[in-house]
């Protein structure tokens, strides 16, 4: 057995023949309705090697934020969302659960502006590390997406890496480890990242080998081909997944810490009126229609796509020539055109992971999986097939140990100076309407798409209400509960009108 992590990490190694299979969670899904609502108790415990919570954020004290307090605090009748997930390892006492921090909707600047400063990033890595052993997580992972870049500054190259290095040794002296995800993009990776500096510090690089392309290209594309398509030229030669592992691990990154970034949902596109093309580069401008779970124009999780092939008879399926993932098209479904993985690409992804040395899978998201098994004779089918498709066998699931009900009204073991009872909001903050808190969790401001507020419950029997802001390019999407591209809750046609004029 060869480990990955540092001897002292007993609890979290893993072997070289069954390798990670890292499942990041978005915890958003909880507000999804019917068939695609996810909680946290519909994750299979047994079926991941490291679940990631997404996501924490950073607030302009520098210190970590609950971005969701009601859903993940047990504060004001919360629904204890943090304990509740990392409480999944008494059923799988080898599991490892680890908060993400980060994400597209937070931006760069703030996380540039930490950075940068020695005394900031200790007071962001203190209460990390102090809500991180509240909660009982395992671990963080460093989601800044991306140093330099959307609204980052040249020299977060070199700061990156400090505050990485500060992680990884507070991190690692509480027994926890250090993760990130990582661009798969040329362009993005040459100014962003210092991949020697990243090697020294992480434990395992979560590599986002998807949304290589979508709807923000006139023509369709696939958004996580393994290898280049043979027409593509100029930048587009660099937009494929062995591009991306072979660029990483020339530049310094250990094959053995690296998890390739496999997506469980598709990137889609209408195709346009003029053209009779169904391939790639179909001429194609607009995002495809939203699905009824995930709801945002653009794209469908797995789910709906298969579960839309299987209820509807002329969805085509193709793969192109000389690629190995499928993608589908419906002239009924408002002529849509996804791009996607299924269980066949996923056997080949393994596959190839295998034979790079890598450390193993990693999946975006768990709850876009065919998670109550629909499409399959099983539940969570890609999820399974990458993770037995590397290991070379079948899991073994071992029965579960007797469950524990959380009382969501129980106290947590933090205390009061844990930087997540502090209630941030962002400068000089508008209040909100009246009546903006319909429900608890995220509600949008009718007249300005540009933010939302997390309304909690409180011991007034109303809600306490924080402004959060979308980044740049972003509305937020009422349906969908995300900051979202700002053509794709355009396409809605029925919000932001005064944004999207």
């Amino acid at each position: 057995m060869r480990l990955l992590l540092p001897l002292s990490l007993l609890a979290i190694t893993v072997s070289l023949t069954e390798g990670v299979m890292v499942c990041y969670y978005g915890s958003w899904a909880v507000y999804r309705t019917g068939d695609g609502k996810f909680d946290v108790e519909a994750i299979d415990p047994d079926i991941c090697t490291h679940l990631i919570f997404g996501f924490a954020g950073l607030g302009w004290d520098n210190k970590i934020r609950v971005l969701d307090p009601y859903n993940e605090l047990c504060e004001n009748y919360g629904k204890c969302a943090y304990n509740r997930f990392t409480a999944l390892k008494e059923q799988n006492a080898e599991l490892v659960t680890i908060l993400a921090v980060g994400g597209w909707n937070e931006g760069s600047t703030k996380y540039s502006n930490m950075a940068k400063n020695a005394g900031l990033r200790k007071t962001f890595v203190d209460s990390s590390i102090e809500l991180l052993k509240a909660h009982k997580f395992d671990g963080l992972d460093m989601d800044w997406e991306y140093p330099t870049q959307r609204g980052g500054k040249p020299e977060d190259k070199v700061n990156f890496i400090s505050l990485l290095s500060d992680l990884s040794t507070a991190l690692h002296a509480n027994n926890m480890i250090l993760t990130a995800a990582v661009s798969a993009g040329k362009l993005t990776i040459d100014p962003a990242y210092d991949i020697p500096g990243m090697a020294k510090n992480l434990d395992i690089m979560n590599l986002m080998a998807y949304d290589l392309h979508g709807a923000w290209d006139p023509y369709t594309h696939h958004q996580s081909g393994l290898y280049q398509y043979p027409d593509d030229t100029g930048d587009n030669v660099y937009l494929n997944q062995d591009f991306a592992v072979r660029y990483w691990i020339d530049g310094g990154m250990p094959s053995t810490k690296i998890a390739l970034g496999v997506p469980l949902y598709g990137r889609c596109w209408k195709l346009d009126y003029n053209t009779e093309e169904t391939g790639y580069y179909a001429p194609a401008s607009q995002p495809g229609p939203a699905g009824p779970y995930t709801r945002s124009p653009g794209f469908l999780g797995y789910n709906e796509i298969c579960e839309f092939q299987k209820t509807e008879s002329d969805w085509v399926v193709e793969i192109a020539p000389g690629m190995n993932e499928p993608y589908t098209y419906s002239y009924s479904h408002e002529r849509i055109w996804c791009s996607y993985d299924d269980h066949d690409s996923c056997v080949v992804k393994a596959n190839y992971a295998k034979e790079m040395n890598l450390a193993g899978m990693m999946v975006w998201s768990i709850e876009t999986d065919d998670f109550k098994g629909k499409c399959h004779d099983r539940t969570f089918d890609l999820i399974k097939t990458l993770r037995e498709t590397y290991s070379g066998g079948v899991i073994t699931v071992p029965p579960p140990p007797p469950t524990t009900t959380l009382d969501p009204s129980a106290p947590t073991t933090r205390t009061a100076s844990t930087p997540s009872t502090t209630t941030t909001t962002t400068t000089s903050p508008a209040p909100p309407p009246d009546g903006v808190c319909k429900v608890p969790g995220l509600n949008p401001d009718p007249a300005n798409c540009h933010h939302y507020y997390l309304c909690s419950p409180n011991s007034h029997n109303g809600y306490d209400a924080t402004e959060e802001l979308c980044s740049s390019g972003t509305l937020y999407n009422p349906e969908a509960k995300i900051c979202d591209w700002a053509a794709s809750v355009c396409a809605l046609g029925k919000y932001c009108e005064a944004d999207c004029a």
